[in-house]
């Protein structure tokens, strides 16, 4: 296992930005928040006050691919997303497959899929791509 600690997970949308925190240790993730985003934009002091608060080994970021593995304008979004991350604070980012993630995070929070976005949504599907990391990763 290369990254030991604690790690920060991003569902990353073009409105809102789903936040959870994941140990290692315990292979376990929780829902942070989530933040607004402007066209995928976020307050970047946002960003830097949790890279701050939880000093994660590692940022993981959900990647939209299409279901066929592609990748899409949001992949590409994400992707940017992630490398300004990198680049603004130095933290160590890894993309993760987040397809799936948000059926997951609706089927968790007994949303029916045809409905509205249940509040906290977003931070439920950053829980999923961490754990699917930590799962993936350490087994």
């Amino acid at each position: 296992m290369a990254d030991t600690g604690t790690v920060l997970a991003f569902d990353y949308g073009l409105k809102r930005i789903g936040v959870a925190v994941g140990q290692t240790l315990t292979g376990t993730a929780n829902p942070l928040r989530i933040l607004p985003a402007r066209d995928g934009v976020p307050n970047w002091q946002d960003i830097g006050a949790l890279l701050e608060e939880w000093q994660p080994a590692l940022v993981l970021i959900g990647l939209p691919l299409n279901m066929d593995g592609t990748e899409s304008d949001m992949s590409r979004r994400a992707r940017k997303f992630s490398a300004r991350i990198h680049g603004r604070f130095g933290a160590k980012v890894a993309l993760v497959d987040e397809r799936l993630s948000t059926f997951e995070a609706r089927e968790r929070l007994g949303q029916d899929p045809d409905k509205r976005r249940t509040q906290g949504l977003d931070a439920v599907a950053a829980v999923t791509i961490c754990e699917d990391w930590l799962r993936n990763t350490h087994d």
